[in-house]
């Protein structure tokens, strides 16, 4: 059986946008739809690929840039913060009985 050939898109592939850069070099994102796993690449090129998991105890530089109540999410590995996207519904208190 040969190999299936596949169709090329013409759509770029998204990337998720730098926001800001903290005082100590922690990099802070915004994701793009959909988003689960980390973007971000080292200085090889290789993809982090960590997974995104909902942050509550930032500091204080967080807190005052992007209020007390923010939705932060944070990559397991590289510790990248990441802002929600605003064209998903938030995600904070949706099992909230």
């Amino acid at each position: 059986m040969a190999n299936p050939t596949y169709a090329v898109s013409d759509t770029p592939i998204p990337e998720a946008e730098l926001v800001d850069t903290l005082g100590d070099g922690t990099k802070v994102k915004r994701r793009i739809p959909r988003m689960r796993a980390c973007s971000e690449k080292d200085e090889k090129g290789k993809l982090c690929a960590g997974h995104l998991k909902r942050w509550y105890f930032f500091g204080e530089e967080v807190r005052l840039k992007f209020g007390p109540e923010a939705e932060i999410y944070r990559c397991e590995h590289c510790k990248t913060l990441y802002l929600p996207n605003p064209q998903e519904e938030p995600r904070t208190r949706t099992l909230s009985y």
